[in-house]
């Protein structure tokens, strides 16, 4: 019998992520990928960190070096609760927060405390993929709703919420994975609205929330006005991924009670001296300019990406305008799957994400996401243009040019 034979039920069906199999593709060198939701590098505030580490060995001592809290560190935990707390007037305390190996692990902790074979999850349509690949661990129901300009379709969310008896919703309200759009004030508002007259969890999830180059930082739609609910936050995006530090906060110390059990069955803690480097840095350094220089940048490669676009893309295809984060959504013309523009853009040697594996059971969706992040102006504008090049000759072969 072989290992395939002995899997269990609920893991047997999983696949490698559709991302991996493209990252890898990605990863030679004489190819442009704009398929890795990478943060650029000098992002990284290494000298910093340098300090940081030296300065801690010398006030920790042995204890850095020892096994911890599984909830993580208190004085980090202190740190981002009294963070949250001058952000929303809840007085958030340690108790408040779980620290997470990434906020990938909170995706995958609170299917496990919540739900059984069957259970209804809500999601975005379309939503983060790795999200997927850390629920279907877990046999979920799924039920969407659509994402528009301004954020969720609110009849379908009333809808969706008032048929099913959903264990929780999952959304990613600031600029959105895959899409890269951000809901509104006002659907924010009203969406929390509809939310609070049902017994459904929100999971708020916010990695690219501080990456904002245009526009006022909004609240967040559960944190400090739904009790019944969460935010996932992490410093992959504004400091550094390698780390895998990530935080669960939320009002409710009974679900991070229970969040904080499946942690420790999972892997006793998070690793204690990043924690402590990441809170010596966040005390030491000037962590709001260090963002600001994250979101010029950012910013000019961005609008680079949506210049070459509309300079290079052929009629027909349009793609979203963020304000911030890490991704443009590319819409091609109706009957053009990006699945096959894969190997037309591979044989130009460029990469994007083609956009099914952020569908549930959809295929040969017109759809494709775009990193900008983690390329320089002339690698971008070189990039579209051949990208531009493989749509035209698909558009072609469909019968569109």
């Amino acid at each position: 019998m072989s290992i395939k034979d002995k899997l269990s039920e609920a893991y047997a069906p999983v696949v490698p992520s559709f991302i991996a199999q493209i990252l890898k593709v990605a990863t030679d060198p004489t190819i442009i990928s704009f398929a890795g939701g990478l943060p650029n590098p000098m992002s990284f505030p290494v000298e910093d960190f340098k300090v940081s580490l030296n300065r801690i060995v010398d006030e920790y001592g042995p204890a850095l070096f020892q096994y911890g809290n599984t909830a993580g560190l208190k004085a980090f935990r202190e740190y981002l609760a009294d963070k949250h707390s001058k952000e929303t007037g809840i007085p958030f305390t340690y108790e408040n927060v779980l620290i997470v190996t990434g906020s990938q692990q909170a995706l995958d902790l609170i299917p496990r405390i919540f739900i059984n074979k069957g259970d209804t999850i809500i999601v975005e349509r379309p939503s983060y993929l790795g999200a997927f690949q850390a629920f279907d661990q877990y046999q979920p129901s799924y039920l969407t709703v659509d994402l528009n300009e301004d954020g969720l379709d609110l009849e379908q969310l009333e809808q969706v919420l008032s048929t099913s008896n959903a264990k929780f919703m999952y959304l990613i309200p600031s600029f959105q994975n895959p899409t890269g759009l951000t809901y509104s004030d006002e659907n924010r508002v009203k969406v929390r609205e509809i939310l609070s007259r049902y017994d459904v969890f929100l999971v708020e999830d916010d990695p690219y929330g501080d990456l904002r180059y245009e526009g006022k930082k909004p609240e967040n739609i559960g944190l400090g006005h739904l009790k019944n609910s969460c935010v996932l936050g992490t410093f992959s995006k504004v400091a550094t991924p390698g780390a895998r530090v990530g935080y669960v906060i939320s009002e409710d110390k009974e679900f991070i009670h229970y969040l904080t059990m499946a942690k420790e069955a999972s892997d006793l803690h998070s690793n204690i001296l990043v924690q402590a480097m990441l809170l010596d840095y966040l005390k030491n350094n000037d962590q709001p300019a260090h963002v600001q220089k994250i979101t010029e940048l950012y910013k000019t490669q961005a609008h680079a990406m949506m210049d070459a676009m509309d300079e290079f893309f052929p009629d027909g295809v349009t793609f979203t305008h963020p304000q911030g984060g890490m991704f443009i959504w590319v819409t091609l013309p109706e009957g053009v799957s990006s699945i096959k523009l894969i190997d037309r853009a591979l044989a130009r040697k460029v990469m994007f994400v083609p956009g099914d594996p952020f569908y549930l059971g959809e295929h040969d969706t017109n759809k494709m996401r775009m990193n900008f992040t983690n390329a320089d102006i002339p690698t971008i504008r070189e990039g579209i243009k051949r990208l531009g090049e493989a749509i035209r000759e698909e558009m072609a072969a469909c019968g569109l040019e």
